[in-house]
């Protein structure tokens, strides 16, 4: 007991200390300026090392991990939180170039606030109490514990962004709208990219548990998102400047493509049905970017291959549906063995995303005076795109291998999984234990079958096997 109050101390210092400290001092930086003009020093290098290790590879695995029960979870976030406190201190201690007021320091806080309360609920559920009424509401600590550690990922993520920006200064005055709309874009095509990868590889079977297509769901999120930029793309009242026009109609084109996707997800009798408006979607909105008017050239080209690359992923998804899939769900349940053609529209929606997110106006400038080609930064992306692709899939690969160790879940012939009897966690069960089944089955019902059963068995018309029968029904 003591021991547990020494630790909860300790992080209780951790998050006072997360309060009210702050990236650096402001007294260096200029007025009017967001940084000052020192280098970063090496101090700073390895914060924000440590930290995209930390946050953006340890705690994801150990998110895994962590959801298929394994033993290495504790010990994986045990090092990962030893090394986010390194860092962060690091980050205070820092000399070099110094920062004013900015997003990054302050969302901080709420990270390392999320950190503790995920380190305080594990130390917790480790602890197993139960007196005092405690094992009646484990269940809630085990839910809080869970929940924060899958948005972990995205808060993660969205401190990182904020970490670059701050690191360069961007992001400010006039340049906060167009900052704002190519990060969140370029952000939710990555998401999107994760979520078709998730669904590819390990997701069928919950798709197929919630009676609807992939695209009702698609189409939602596109509806969703084209109502927000219809009506946030203009400022309502005063006039309409530069690329209003084309961002508002996009999002009018988004909605109402979202809303016949949806009509077009299930059939006349109710079942869920393919279809092509959400790759359709993804086309016109490539085609549309790929069209901006932009000031400097490499930025027009860098614009260019975003809306191709974009355009590319429409038109593989709809290949994929129609030819590939031939409209079916997918081509086995478990995701266990996809087509090789089923990976390109993923990747190329992360390499979309990054091309986008790479695309601010600053950005471009800075490229342009530093006379870099958009070759090589295009180059720069997709190499981004593809190590993100190869993470995502060995995580996907971590967990698949713990939730069916012995093959993918048994499925009937139409495609659906078996319900799993008396499991509560909704996984079917693979072959080897359905088979095991049977053999006890059997084993039980020999002894209640009595000798007369047995003969007048054997006198009667021969039942055939399930393999005498599957012959049958092939000829």
């Amino acid at each position: 007991m003591q021991s547990r109050s020494v630790s909860l101390s300790i992080w209780a210092g951790l998050l006072f200390a997360s309060i009210v400290s702050a990236h650096g001092g402001h007294a260096a930086v200029p007025e009017g300026s967001a940084t000052s003009q020192e280098p970063i020093d090496s101090t700073l290098w390895v914060h924000m090392i440590l930290m995209g290790f930390t946050f953006g590879i340890i705690f994801p695995i150990g998110m895994v991990l962590g959801i298929v029960r394994s033993r290495w979870h504790v010990p994986l976030q045990t090092v990962g939180t030893v090394i986010a406190v390194v860092a962060y201190f690091l980050g205070h201690a820092h000399k070099g170039r110094q920062f004013g007021p900015n997003i990054h320091a302050k969302f901080a806080n709420w990270l390392m606030l999320l950190l503790v309360a995920q380190v305080v609920l594990g130390v917790y559920l480790k602890l197993h109490l139960e007196k005092a009424g405690q094992a009646r509401i484990r269940w809630i600590f085990v839910m809080a514990h869970g929940v924060i550690g899958k948005i972990m990922p995205v808060v993660s993520w969205t401190q990182m962004v904020f970490g670059g920006i701050a690191a360069m200064g961007f992001c400010r005055d006039d340049h906060l709208g167009q900052c704002a709309a190519h990060f969140i874009m370029g952000s939710a095509f990555i998401g999107y990219g994760i979520c078709l990868t998730i669904l590819l590889l390990v997701g069928q079977y919950w798709l197929r548990r919630t009676g609807r297509s992939q695209e009702f769901f698609d189409s939602l999120i596109i509806a969703a998102w084209g109502c927000v930029n219809t009506f946030t793309e203009h400022r309502w009242g005063g006039p309409w400047v530069h690329n209003d026009l084309q961002h508002t109609t996009m999002g009018i084109v988004w909605w109402c493509a979202g809303l016949l996707g949806m009509w077009l997800s299930r059939s006349r009798n109710g079942r869920p049905k393919r279809n092509l408006i959400p790759a359709i979607v993804i086309m016109l909105t490539g085609y549309a970017m790929s069209a901006h008017t932009q000031h400097l050239m490499i930025s027009t080209m860098v614009h260019s291959i975003f809306g191709w690359t974009l355009m590319a992923a429409g038109l593989t998804r709809i290949i994929e549906i129609s030819f590939v899939l031939r409209d079916k769900p997918a081509v086995s349940m478990s995701g266990n063995d996809p087509n090789s053609f089923q990976y390109l529209t993923p990747f190329l929606l992360y390499a979309s995303g990054f091309l986008f997110m790479g695309a601010t106006e600053e950005q471009m400038q800075l490229l342009n005076d530093a006379g870099v080609m958009h070759v090589a930064y295009v180059l720069i992306l997709y190499s981004i795109a593809f190590i993100l692709f190869l993470f995502v899939n060995i995580l996907l690969h971590i967990y698949a291998v713990h939730a069916w160790p012995e093959g993918e879940p048994d499925s009937q012939e139409d495609g659906s999984y078996a319900l799993a009897n008396g499991r509560p966690n909704g996984h079917a069960r693979t072959t080897s234990e359905v088979q095991r089944i049977q053999d006890a089955e059997a084993f039980e019902l020999q002894g209640l079958i009595s000798d007369d059963e047995e003969a007048g068995a054997s006198m009667g018309p021969k039942k055939a096997t399930d393999e005498e029968m599957a012959k049958e029904t092939h000829q």
